[in-house]
This record gives structure tokens, sequence and C-alpha cells, in this order.
């Protein structure tokens, strides 16, 4: 479980996160741990870039410049690769925070996870799988509350999905009873926490928010085939099936 004493790396891709989303970004990273070092990779004499000159002054994020010597090729990139294995090998922090939206990072939380270091991920929708998949978690910018400001485009609904839509989604319920089974005990219940760590684990970028819901409990309920209740001890727990 993540601690608030975690030291996190933050590395974020400019040309491909808007800096008006970076301050929701951030929140979201504050309940991992704490961002220790928080560098924006970009080259600046790019005039598309000009809006992160206020973000990360604002944010205390250290601007990291890298001209694009060659057409077509991304040395932006490179350099947010590199630095990422330099600060690896100092063996300092417990978790990376990969902000983009490209594949090309894939083998980069491959490799970071390798050393057993925790690899949060985010980006847009049009994420590849197998970078999401590459991560520990991955978590949709859509999702994240954004400021009323931010004019950006919601790939994702922000309406709660009705019950029928979910029961619809097999590849939800199938994660779902999976996970409730393999945390259940004898008598089939298990605890929430651990089911939604599961959850993650087979699919990382599996978040109650993805579907309109806050907590995963109110989405458990709402597919209507599941059982939640207190669970003794504190905390919840969820069984197959309807009471």
């Amino acid at each position: 479980m993540p601690q608030p004493t975690d030291l996190l790396a933050v590395l974020i891709d400019a040309d491909n996160v808007s800096p008006a989303r970076i301050g929701a970004v951030l929140t979201e990273i504050a309940k991992y741990g704490t961002a220790s070092v928080k560098r924006v990779y970009g080259d600046w004499t790019k005039p598309n870039l000009r809006g992160w000159k206020d973000a990360a002054s604002e944010h205390v994020i250290q601007p990291m410049q890298q001209f694009d010597n060659t057409t077509g090729k991304n040395a932006t990139d490179s350099a947010l690769i590199i630095d990422a294995m330099d600060l690896l090998y100092t063996g300092r922090f417990q978790a990376f925070c990969i902000v983009s939206s490209d594949s090309d990072f894939t083998r980069l939380a491959s490799r970071i996870r390798e050393d057993g270091v925790t690899v949060y991920g985010f980006g847009e929708v049009k994420t590849p799988e197998a970078f999401r998949n590459a991560c520990d978690r991955f978590t949709y910018l859509d999702v994240i509350d954004q400021p009323e400001s931010d004019a950006a485009t919601t790939a994702l609904p922000r309406k709660r999905v009705p019950s029928k839509e979910l029961r619809g989604d097999t590849k939800l319920v199938f994660n779902l009873r999976a996970s409730i089974a393999a945390a259940s005990d004898e008598d089939g219940w298990a605890h929430l926490g651990g089911v939604g760590s599961l959850m993650r684990k087979n699919q990382p970028d599996c978040d109650s928010r993805n579907w309109g819901y806050a907590k995963l409990s109110d989405l458990a309920r709402e597919i209507g085939l599941f059982t939640v209740l207190p669970n003794p001890t504190g905390g919840l727990r969820v069984k197959n099936g309807r009471k």
C-alpha cells in the first residue's frame, strides 16, 4: 500500500500533456506519496509548449530542455528515459509517476518494475494498451477532476453508467468476479480493498471513475450482481451473487 512517506519521481512528457491538467494530476499523485522530484521534458523553443512556463513555475516543476536535433526523432522521450534510469539507480524512490500517453515509455515502465519499484502511469484514453499494462496502475487524465477553466474534451463518461450497461460489460464483470473469488474466504466473502488491488493487477487502468463512480463499492452495488456489506473488522466486504 502507498504510504505518505513514499518518495516519488514525477516525470512529465510536455508534448503529450496539457499544462492545464497538471495541477489535478499532481493532486492525484499526492495520494501515493511525496513528489520529491518533479520534472517536465520538452523543447521549450516550440510555441506550442509556451503554456508550460507558468504551470511549471506554479507547481515547482523543473523544466528540462531538450532540442529536437533531428526531424522525426523525439529527443524529449530519450531525455526522460535517461533521467528515469539515473534516478532509479539512486535507489531513493519507492515509485515513479510517468505522465504521458506515449507508448515509447512501455519498456521504461517495465524496466523500473523489474527493480521492484512501483510505476504509476497517467495519460489519455488513446494511450496504447501496452504502456497501460506495463504500469502497476494507470489513471486516465479524463477521470481526474479538472478545473472549470479546462476546456479539454472529455472522452470518458462523466455520468454514471447505468446498471444494465454495467452488467453488459463482460470484461468488468469477469474481472470483478475473478478478483472476488481469488480473495474470498471459505464463506465466499472478500475484503473490498483487496479485491480492488487484484482488479488493478489484472487490469492496471481499472478505475471505478471510468464508469462514473467515485468508489468501487458504489460500482459493485450498481452492477447488481454482487453483495456489498460492512465488514465486522472494518471496511467493506463483497461476495459474488445477490443476497
